[in-house]
């Protein structure tokens, strides 16, 4: 027998249409979407009236640091925080320890979010100088790419020779995601603000050592390889207003082979932000100037930038409060990805459609997900309920992640995630958690 739910006299923000309606589930699907009322006997019946429906958040870069660091972060602890903040399903990267650098090590960390991941899920395969014949047995249809890092990370991972890359440019028929940052510039950099400070780099001096030559020029490197060999590359977390003319907006999203995504950080923080923030706001790549972000905005509304992430890379706050050199890079983001973007909206930015767009409907298509990042009848039911009428204060006790703090700590937003729903079911709602998740592994139309 189905289990059947509806919510009923919502707003309805989807496909860049609005109107109030109702939304009906029968299992994990949704069956029905009208601008009227859907007749019928239902199990479960929520109310919407005042409230907002999307699409659940896909969010194609997450650093959950599991396995090996789980005193920083673990799937199940990030996952919840991950769909308290709308996210409905999660890509998750390999500079975990051990480094995810062969087809067993994958597999372990999906039986790991079989048992423990709250949202849906996949994890890249990762490669370095020595694992080409590991990567190329990578199956498509069931991961959701290749992740190579041209700037250095956790471990093992930095691909820096460049016969190995022409391979896997030329063999992989799998989306190549890119973090592009060159290696040899950023080296330079700090070699020279070393000998100027010493041990006491200014966090301000950041944006500098990890310039916007140092992305530009790993960035177009991965751009030439992907057109010599056609691949289907992806660049992560583009940082820089100069990086943009890599792209085009010409195509269709689903015929594009060179695609690129920014992240929340990058939309709301800018250089002058280091003084007050320091290590918190430390990523790679770097935080810029206030036109580096003000065009990262444009493009994602003249369609250059196709996804919208997170980069969700939590420490813990001892290890952020060292000196430049120390501390590590990344942040604690997925519980406020979604209500930061609203923000942007509120402020005339970005509109909601677009942040549907591109938190969704264009993660789906770039990644070629199955059945998911629409509103539509036969597609799994993965959505978020929002209040707009109500405020998130950012505070110590209502922060969800593992590491305890959030670079938005005192961020009052103007928007609450009230319910999320995966695969049909109601998994979090107004602070209180449905353990028994329905989550899936992400599947891809390859």
């Amino acid at each position: 027998m189905k289990n059947k739910s509806i919510i009923r006299n919502a707003e309805i923000i989807n496909e860049n249409q609005k109107f109030i309606g109702d939304l009906a589930i029968e299992d994990s699907f949704i069956s029905e979407i009208k601008s009227e009322s859907i007749s019928g006997t239902f199990d479960l019946e929520y109310d919407g009236t005042g409230l907002t429906i999307i699409p659940g958040m896909i969010d194609d870069q997450v650093h959950f640091r599991e396995p090996g660091l789980t005193h920083k972060a673990n799937i199940y602890t990030e996952s919840r925080a991950a769909v308290a903040g709308g996210i409905t399903s999660f890509m998750e990267m390999p500079n975990t320890i051990p480094n995810t650098v062969t087809q067993q090590l994958l597999e372990e960390k999906f039986q790991i979010a079989k048992k423990n991941s709250l949202a849906n899920y996949s994890f890249f395969m990762g490669a370095n100088n020595d694992n080409l014949n590991e990567v190329l047995k990578t199956n498509g249809e069931d991961v959701c790419g290749i992740k190579v890092f041209m700037g250095s990370s956790t471990g093992n991972m930095l691909v820096d020779n460049k016969e190995t890359l022409s391979q896997i440019f030329k063999n992989s028929s799998l989306l190549i995601a890119t973090h592009c940052e060159d290696e040899q510039t950023i080296r330079k950099n700090t070699a020279f603000f070393k000998k100027k400070y010493g041990d006491n780099i200014p966090f301000e001096m950041h944006p500098i050592i990890r310039s916007e030559d140092a992305c530009y020029l790993s960035s177009s490197m991965a751009v030439d390889l992907a057109k010599k060999y056609e691949s289907r590359l992806h660049v992560l977390h583009i940082s820089t207003a100069k990086e943009l003319a890599l792209f085009e907006n010409n195509q269709v999203l689903k015929e594009k082979k060179i695609t690129a995504e920014c992240c929340i950080h990058h939309l709301w923080f800018n250089n002058e932000d280091y003084k007050k923030k320091g290590s918190l706001i430390k990523w790679t790549p770097a935080v810029k100037t206030e036109n580096d972000r003000v065009a990262l905005i444009k493009a994602i509304n003249d369609d250059i930038i196709d996804i919208i992430a997170s980069d969700h890379a939590p420490h813990s706050i001892k290890e952020k409060d060292n000196n430049y050199l120390t501390a590590p890079s990344g942040g604690p983001l997925v519980q406020h990805a979604l209500l930061a973007l609203l923000e942007l909206e509120k402020s005339k930015q970005i509109t909601l459609a677009q942040i549907v767009k591109k938190t969704s409907h264009d993660v789906a298509d770039c990644f070629k997900i199955q059945k998911r990042g629409y509103l539509r009848p036969g597609y799994y039911a993965d959505l978020v309920i929002i209040n707009r009428n109500k405020n998130t204060e950012v505070k110590k006790e209502n922060i969800l992640y593992k590491c305890g703090w959030s670079p938005f700590e005192g961020t009052n937003f103007s928007n609450v995630v009230q319910s999320t729903f995966i695969n049909g079911q109601r998994v979090y709602h107004l602070g209180n958690f449905s353990e028994t998740s329905p989550k899936m592994r992400l599947k891809f139309k390859r």
